[in-house]
């Protein structure tokens, strides 16, 4: 059966943008070379821990949403979206070979006048200069001339319900004029508003900007966390004070780590570095390294030592009130505690099973009663669901890594 939109990828990036086109009455194709996704999404079951749900998925399916792992139904559609995704490489630069294999699955069976459009994180100039030879060489067709290739940078945000497709801003970046408008006649059926960037380049140096500036910001105010405590200084108190000024200045929090599924670019092609990104990398990357020593200093100063303390941890995924553990610091912070002989386990109202390296890690199953008897008590995250004001009575030794805990109540980062 034909379908009007392909998304080639089901993850955290594709996943959300055919919810939004099935929602949207847009008949849409759900590509992945990998077999589980398709089967999971067939079976009403989210293949991607913590994001849609299974009403969510069942609607989809309803809504004429079809998952799929053979390439060539990808032959059949007007619109293709590659939503493939790019990790960090062995040399800290976004591995491409992801969407590499989609642009070939798509490339092998793209009829003209089909719009081929990417949505995953890259350097700028790789529309062009990575992805339109893929296509032209597999195809035959000539981009800009026999199919139409255009760049968007996903915003998607997990877990904000304020914010979703439908009203955050779709910046569009073609080829060619008549690309870019052919990219805004699609996202407009998914989007309230598209802002139409000059062209790939500076559409795809947004995503760039807009990550970078997160990851920039984040390790300020881990600096600033680290500064603050070593001055005996309520960072909290400051931030709170700092963001009442109405201009200039967006508050961001400390925490044991960034985490996430967008990763900060410091190196653009092989002659050009950020050296405030760079720099910003290492900040936040030392941040799990920062909370274990607080735990070691916490213990020391009750007379307890690391090694063979029993030591919980809250909340081990990147956001609060998910279940996507994409990069979060538990696993670092855990690893360095056991290093240092602590026994470690864990709560997380979303994480029922969770593993350090192939090891498990136990689960409390009574949370007060855990950190009644634990040696220390560590927020890594603040799941809605957690009283910390009870929490912080009930713990012998706790420790806010969040900030969130009510003022005096806890040992704050």
């Amino acid at each position: 059966m034909p379908a009007d939109l392909a998304v080639i990828g089901l993850g955290h990036l594709g996943l959300p943008l055919a919810q939004a086109a099935a929602a949207a009455g847009i008949k849409t194709l759900g590509y992945d070379p990998d077999p589980r996704p398709a089967a999971e999404l067939a079976a009403g079951r989210p293949p991607v821990s913590g994001s849609l749900s299974a009403s969510e998925i069942r609607r989809m399916l309803s809504g004429g949403f079809r998952p799929t792992t053979d390439p060539a139904e990808l032959g059949r559609v007007r619109t293709a979206v590659i939503c493939a995704p790019t990790p960090l490489g062995p040399d800290r630069r976004l591995d491409l070979s992801a969407v590499g294999d989609a642009a070939r699955a798509l490339a092998a069976r793209l009829r003209p006048h089909t719009t081929v459009l990417l949505e995953s994180a890259v350097e700028p100039g790789t529309t062009e200069g990575y992805l339109r030879p893929i296509l032209e060489e597999g195809s035959g067709l000539r981009a800009g001339a026999d199919f139409h290739l255009a760049y968007s940078p996903s915003r998607l945000d997990p877990g904000n319900r304020a914010h979703g497709q439908a009203n955050t801003p779709q910046v569009i970046g073609g080829l060619t004029p008549a690309c870019t408008e052919s990219a805004a006649a699609f996202y407009s059926r998914v989007s309230d508003k598209v802002v139409r960037a000059r062209g790939l380049r500076e559409a795809e140096a947004v995503k760039l900007l807009e990550t970078n500036f997160r990851h920039v910001n984040i390790a300020l105010v881990n600096e600033m966390a680290v500064l603050c405590h070593d001055l005996g200084v309520d960072l909290w108190d400051v931030i709170r004070c700092a963001e009442t000024k109405p201009f200039g200045f967006q508050a961001f929090r400390p925490g044991p780590g960034v985490g996430g599924h967008g990763h900060p670019v410091g190196t653009v092609g092989p002659h050009r570095s950020l050296p405030l990104v760079e720099l910003a990398g290492q900040i936040n990357e030392r941040m799990p390294g920062y909370v274990v020593q607080r735990c070691a200093t916490l213990l020391n100063e009750h007379g307890k030592s690391a090694r063979a303390a029993r030591i919980l941890l809250l909340g081990v995924t990147y956001k609060p009130d998910l279940a996507d553990q994409q990069g979060s610091p538990a696993p670092e912070i855990a690893r360095r505690l056991m290093e240092l002989g602590a026994s470690v386990g864990y709560h997380d109202p979303y994480v029922t099973d969770w593993r350090v390296h192939d090891r498990p890690v136990p689960r409390a199953d009574s949370l007060y009663e855990a950190a009644a008897t634990a040696d220390l008590t560590v927020l890594l995250q603040h799941h809605r669901t957690y009283d910390l004001q009870g929490l912080a009575v009930k713990a012998q030794i706790f420790l806010d890594t969040r900030g969130a805990s009510p003022a005096g109540a806890a040992h704050r980062l």
